[in-house]
């Protein structure tokens, strides 16, 4: 099996910004690019504490070594993501944009319809079986994962954020890097839960299907979520859903300021080759490198070699 730590040890690196002096429109000139990203910082701590939850559920079931070692990792990675992002809500009060009631639903899919119990429904757990909505939440990950891992390597071919707010754009570079560092975990513990490769492949394919669509309705809907309560945001506060990706598409192709439509839909029929393995999605060491001179991450680095010394 492929893992990251044949490469090096995953580990989380406990970083720190200071979110008071963030301008509303960090990225300048482009409230929708803006707040599309914005929009991680609503959704990802629910969804990355879960995906926490979920992995050490999976670990008494791992039996490869070096797979258990990159999950405790990606653990550790994703737990400072999810603290991180919370933090960062404090720029939506300092705005004046309410986004709790979004916040609100995004607890109530992690925490209840992703939850222990299927869909919330406690008796559901008899009916679909425990290892099996494991399996399958595993599955959600994994395809999540994909997208996050394919945005990690945009950002990193990334120049546009040069000119964007220091703080925010290396938020978003550092945690990217480190959707790049583990991109390989989500998938490699999905299908190591599996005995047949065929029911592998039908699973992982099966899955994306819906997620997908899923997390592209989400996503823009926290987007539009900010951008109605934003009275600088001109002709995109009242857009209709079609009419906002059209320009999300226009806007992303013109600035490169968030990876366009096209470019995640073409990750998205890669994933459905029998050959296709995220390691593939990604450059390992070009993600390492940013993370040896992110300002945060080496702030991090220096801290915990002190504590050490």
């Amino acid at each position: 099996m492929t893992t990251m730590s044949q490469v090096h040890q995953l580990h989380g690196r406990k970083v720190k910004f200071d979110f008071n002096h963030i301008p509303k429109h960090w990225i300048e000139n482009d409230p929708v690019s803006t707040h599309m990203l914005n929009t991680a910082h609503m959704i990802l701590p629910a969804g990355e504490f879960w995906f926490c939850r979920v992995f050490n559920k999976a670990l008494p079931f791992v039996k490869d070594e070096q797979l258990k070692a990159d999950v405790k990792g990606f653990i550790q990675q994703e737990a400072i993501h999810g603290r991180t992002h919370q933090h960062a809500q404090v720029y939506f009060d300092q705005h004046g944009l309410d986004v709790k009631p979004f916040i609100q639903r995004m607890h109530y899919l992690f925490e209840i319809l992703l939850g222990e119990n299927p869909v919330g429904i406690k008796m559901m757990k008899k009916v679909v079986g425990e290892k099996r909505w494991l399996i399958f939440r595993l599955g959600v990950i994994a395809a999540i994962e994909h997208y996050t891992g394919v945005a990690g390597q945009w950002s990193l071919d990334n120049t546009s954020l040069d000119k964007a707010d220091p703080i925010m754009a290396d938020l978003f570079r550092w945690h990217l890097a480190e959707e790049v560092e583990h991109r390989t975990v989500a998938y490699d513990l999905f299908k190591h839960m599996f005995e047949s490769e065929f029911n592998f492949q039908i699973s992982k394919n099966a899955l994306m299907t819906f997620i997908f669509p899923i997390m592209a309705a989400v996503w823009i809907e926290g987007g539009k979520t900010i951008l109605k309560q934003d009275k600088d945001a001109g002709k995109f506060r009242h857009m209709g859903t079609l009419r906002l990706i059209m320009q999300m598409e226009k806007i992303s192709r013109k600035t490169d300021h968030i990876p366009t439509f096209s470019h995640l839909t073409l990750a998205t029929i890669r994933w459905f080759s029998p050959k296709f393995h995220p390691v593939q999605e990604g450059n390992t060491q070009q993600a390492l490198d940013y993370l040896a001179r992110s300002p945060s991450a080496l702030r991090a680095e220096q801290e915990a070699t002190l504590k050490m010394s």
